[in-house]
């Protein structure tokens, strides 16, 4: 009886170190990442996500690595620009495992390695630019950090995808500076568009104010012009036609100025102190200088009122 129980214990034995054997020579490897296999303590192979058969005992697991993108924090330090102006950065890298062997071999800690990488690169792209250049230029910043980085990482058996700069804050006191020099900035450009604006007002009334002086000019000018030819006509009409047509035409300009006094609304009463006879006589001389005949009498112009001469008269011309 003591004897079967002592091999029953050693079964129940063999059996738990059978299975055991059997769990350290299976292993299951998670979608995503990639196990080494290390005979000894010196890498052999790896381990596709999966199963997987190893020599229990003999074979271990040496590093489990993750084979998808990773995204990688960089912590927020404090970056001196070239100008001497102190910032707050932090950003985000992107990387993925593509050579498992070395990662794990080739260096102690990728993750490690590639925040404190990151970092220093930070320090020195942004410490070759300006205060304005690190503000405005985010895009050049990520671009010079992905070439160093993914240059560096190279060896490593990673892959930097992607670079991204998350926050670049001044400190409060030159944010506030930088406020107030805004607020001056905008109120000169306003004065000056201001008094750009007063200029070409000004500059546009002077324009009209010639342009119109210009105009009067011309018109003045066109005016005496044709004064000008009007008394030229007449004075021809008269060498040509001589005395008479000058006396018809003087005849005829007052008559008509009588008619627009004597036919003006506004006028109840018109007072006209001249000698009938006289007028009575130009009109008649008119009348027959139209008809191509002699005059009738001599050639005595119109008086005017009150006996006196007619305009354009000569007092040597009157009988």
């Amino acid at each position: 009886m003591p004897e079967l129980s002592l091999i029953s214990i050693v079964l129940i034995v063999l059996l738990l170190l059978a299975v055991f054997t059997v769990a350290q020579g299976v292993r299951t490897v998670p979608q995503g990442q990639v196990w080494t296999v290390e005979r000894f303590g010196a890498f052999t192979r790896l381990l596709s996500p999966g199963l997987n058969i190893i020599i229990p005992f003999v074979d271990g697991i040496g590093h489990k690595l993750n084979v998808q993108e990773v995204v990688l924090d960089i912590p927020e330090q404090s970056v001196i620009t070239k100008d001497n102006a102190t910032v707050a950065v932090d950003g985000i890298v992107y990387y993925r495992v593509m050579d498992p062997a070395k990662a794990a071999y080739a260096v102690q800690d990728l993750t490690q390695a590639l925040v404190a990488m990151a970092m220093t690169n930070i320090r020195a792209v942004i410490g070759e630019m300006d205060l304005d250049q690190t503000l405005s230029s985010r895009d050049r910043i990520n671009t010079s950090l992905l070439n160093i980085l993914d240059g560096a990482t190279d060896p490593w058996g990673a892959k930097v995808s992607r670079v991204e700069i998350r926050k670049i804050e001044p400190p409060e006191t030159l944010i506030r500076a930088m406020n107030l020099q805004m607020t001056a900035e905008r109120e000169r450009r306003a004065s000056v568009a201001k008094a750009e604006g007063e200029k070409q007002a000004l500059v546009l009334q002077a324009e009209g104010r010639r342009d119109a002086a210009l105009r009067d000019a011309e018109a003045r000018e066109a005016l005496a012009q044709a004064e000008a030819n009007a008394t030229r006509m007449v004075a021809d009409a008269a060498a040509g036609a001589g005395a008479d047509a000058l006396r018809y035409f003087i005849a005829e300009k007052y008559v008509k100025a009588f008619e627009a006094m004597a036919a003006n609304p506004s006028s109840r009463l018109v007072i006209v102190p001249m000698e009938s006879a006289a007028l009575a006589g130009g009109i008649t001389q008119a009348m027959e200088l139209l008809r191509g005949l002699p005059a009738a009498g001599p050639a005595t112009p119109p008086a005017s009122p009150g006996g006196g001469l007619l305009p354009g008269d000569r007092p040597w011309n009157r009988a």
